[in-house]
């Protein structure tokens, strides 16, 4: 990967299946989005028992959250990840909990 594409602005959408509703993984994940910086977006309960999670900014600080995700410390039981890529879409202040 080429720098600049590694500095671009990016959207990620990531679905986070496991028991991962009821035990902080929202706040957790918006925690660490805040740590990593630069990060906008959200974390929201599915129906289905998934969380889902937007976050736009450039593309290391998105991977960087999504490294946590998949293998951080983080609450509950993370069965598995599956994210998508786009190009950001905006309209988000900061890193909210929904």
């Amino acid at each position: 990967m080429e720098a600049s594409e590694h500095t671009a602005e990016a959207r990620m959408t990531v679905w986070v299946r496991g028991r991962v509703q009821g035990v902080g993984f929202r706040w957790f994940t918006r925690a660490n989005a805040l740590r990593i910086g630069g990060l906008r977006g959200f974390a929201l309960n599915l129906g289905d028992g998934r969380v889902q999670v937007v976050a736009e900014g450039n593309r290391a600080q998105c991977e960087e959250l999504l490294e946590w995700l998949k293998e951080g410390d983080t609450p509950g039981r993370v069965d598995g990840v599956t994210e998508i890529w786009d190009s950001p879409r905006g309209g988000y202040n900061g890193f909210a909990i929904r």
